[in-house]
């Protein structure tokens, strides 16, 4: 090898090495000492905003706290890479449940992990958060372990668990951790660095907002004595309880769900056989100027250089701007109201201005900023004036299919930033990809806001989640009558006549809802006939943890008023539901006809304008579903 080669080979291992360095240490080699956490981490280490063990373990780094990674561990040797953090291992789940990363809602396992390198499988176990916390307590059964993310968030109580059919005890007694960071996790650090920095023992950390804990009953600290003295905190059905009675699982859940508020919410606590689930009360929103210090923080805005073969999920954020967390719509199939709570944070238009900045230099940049949103792009502003010190209403929706008629709906915020960021040197175009509320956008009295997002900020087609078109079933899953998407897409379609547009509008469709029978199915199927749309995927219901649409589909009772509901539970009803849905289809042929002779709607037979399909089967159907059905 000559001179210039070697030159050329050690300069390569050089800016490897800066690129490495400007990471969080994964490696041995990259960290001397004795770190002071060590997280576990369920996804490949991402260096974004949008991947929370960056966010987290960034957030510690700002407070002064060392901090090496453990992405994906496969053995022993690898829990051990670091030895023995000075105050606590950490595990997140992973930016999606494990158990949903793994498996379809035909519980059948996925082909693709978007969260690990080159998207392969089998880099995570079932039930990260669990496997990786059993663990490091066998092999550092000295160490305390802390666990958060989506996954221990929405399992800190006894829970009903769709993959196994059954109620499971809270993630605390599964995995045996020492504390649970519930919620997006920010406010809790804050006080748990302060407190570490005088000395606090993370066994002692037990009175901290956004947290929750396993405790003996004679163990219970005066402080929560008091409490529970004075009525302020509240004891739920216990874990057998809600394991043998429904009725005590929607007792339960009802509690919960009433208790997911800042302002108002009581330290709930729920007994595990001889322990108890405490749950403190939920962190406050953050301030608007530390959201924006939080996005500020010096990520690499990428995977990791040692993976060759990158991350799949970073594609869909790279290039995208998250401006708002929570959401006051809560759908009932939704877990963001459990997680993030109703409470509406925004960060500054100054702060995605800055953070824009650095996408335009990113040296991949085609100049599109791919999405500017949230759980719900176009809220950036409380519900009412009352909700910023008064906390949402206990008993009373936003939005939904009985808005509220104190809801304050303004979008000119949100429109003036998409203005600034579309007019930035080196910006082509600004898109909405991420969920947009089309009820929200129809209080907009004279529709420039709609007309605006129309002529600038959708790529080909605008995608909405009107989820059902029967009133029946979109009430048990709070979401606006359907009358107020037919009036959407009406206006939606005049707009993109006006301005000689052809933009399609995707409408989002959930089959076998708790609700929905096979007649509200094929009510949907003659809708989409009517509008000559056939959708690409159907998402049937996917029961995950905590959800009031999965307390529906666990119990079969509507928790709101104790009536019972019926559950497409069975695996034909489903096939059923989804297959009117894709009427078109020849694979379908026979499990539609068959649905719509038993519901009595053979008038959609046969060759009118209006019929889902003739009464002869297309030569490439699939007659064995139909045989199935009728045996």
């Amino acid at each position: 090898m000559s001179i210039g080669q070697l030159h050329i080979k050690y300069k390569c291992y050089a800016v490897l090495l800066l690129k490495i360095m400007s990471f969080l240490p994964i490696f041995r080699e990259e960290f001397n000492g004795q770190p002071d956490f060590i997280m576990i981490t369920a996804d490949a280490y991402v260096d974004h905003p949008s991947f929370g063990h960056a966010l987290i373990s960034r957030l510690i780094e700002s407070q002064g706290f060392s901090i090496c990674l453990i992405p994906q561990p496969q053995t022993d040797e690898d829990y051990k890479r670091f030895g023995i953090p000075r105050i606590s291992f950490l595990i997140s789940g992973g930016v999606v449940d494990s158990m949903v990363s793994h498996y379809t809602v035909a519980k059948k396992r996925r082909q693709k992990d978007e969260y690990s390198e080159g998207g392969k499988i089998g880099k995570r176990p079932d039930r990260a958060v669990t496997v990786y916390s059993r663990k490091l307590k066998e092999l550092f059964p000295d160490t305390p372990v802390i666990i958060g993310g989506i996954e221990a968030s929405l399992r800190r109580f006894a829970h009903y668990d769709y993959w196994s059919d059954s109620v499971k005890p809270s993630l605390l007694v599964d995995s045996k951790a020492d504390l649970l960071i519930y919620g997006m996790g920010e406010n809790p650090w804050f006080e748990i660095t302060r407190l570490l920095k005088k000395n606090v023992p993370v066994t002692s950390l037990k009175d901290i907002r956004g947290t929750a804990y396993l405790s003996e009953y004679e163990h219970f600290g005066k402080g929560l004595l008091k409490k529970i003295e004075a009525g302020d905190a509240i004891f739920c059905p216990s874990f057998e309880e809600v394991k043998n009675d429904k009725k005590a699982y929607c007792k339960a859940f009802n509690i919960q769900s009433k208790n997911l508020d800042p302002f108002y919410a009581k330290t709930l606590i729920q007994k595990h056989k001889d322990s108890y689930v405490v749950q403190n009360p939920p962190q406050f929103p953050l301030e608007q100027k530390v959201l924006d210090s939080i996005y500020a923080l010096p990520y690499e805005r990428n995977y990791h250089p040692s993976y060759k073969e990158g991350v799949p999920a970073l594609a869909e954020v790279k290039f995208s701007l998250t401006s708002v967390r929570g959401c006051f719509g809560a759908c009932n199939y939704c877990a963001i109201t459990y997680h993030q709570s109703r409470h509406v944070q925004a960060r500054s238009k100054e702060s995605l201005i800055d953070e824009a900045k650095i996408l335009i230099k990113d040296k991949d940049f085609k100049g599109y900023i791919h999405d500017v949103g949230g759980p719900t792009a176009n809220i950036r502003i409380p519900s009412c004036k009352k909700q910023d010190t008064l906390g949402a209403c206990k008993d009373k929706t936003c939005i939904g299919f009985n808005p509220c008629t104190a809801l304050n709906a303004d979008e000119s915020e949100y429109m003036d930033i998409l203005r600034t960021l579309r007019e930035m040197d080196g910006v082509k175009k600004v898109f909405i990809r991420s969920g947009i509320r089309f009820d929200y956008l129809l209080m907009d009295k004279d529709g420039k806001y709609l007309k605006e997002i129309v002529e600038n900020h959708i790529s080909g087609q605008l995608k909405v989640a009107p989820e059902h078109c029967s009133d029946e079933v979109l009430k048990l899953m709070n979401k606006p009558s359907f009358e107020v998407y037919k009036k959407f897409k009406e206006r939606y379609d005049e707009l993109n006549r006006e301005i000689g547009k052809k933009q399609y509008l995707i409408p989002y469709l959930i089959s076998s809802h708790p609700g929905c029978t096979t007649k509200d199915a094929i009510l949907l199927a003659e809708y989409l006939k009517s509008v000559r749309y056939i959708p690409e995927q159907v998402q049937d219901f996917y029961p995950t943890p905590s959800t009031k649409s999965t307390c529906m589909y666990y119990t079969g009772i509507n928790p709101d008023n104790m009536q019972e509901v019926f559950i497409p539970k069975s695996k034909l009803e489903k096939q059923t539901q989804r297959a009117l849905l894709q009427f078109n289809r020849p694979e379908n042929y026979h499990l539609v006809k068959a649905a719509l002779i038993e519901n009595g709607r053979t008038d959609l037979i046969g060759k009118g304008p209006h019929c889902l399909i003739d009464w002869n089967p297309p030569a490439n159907s699939v007659g064995t579903q139909h045989n199935k059905r009728r045996k």
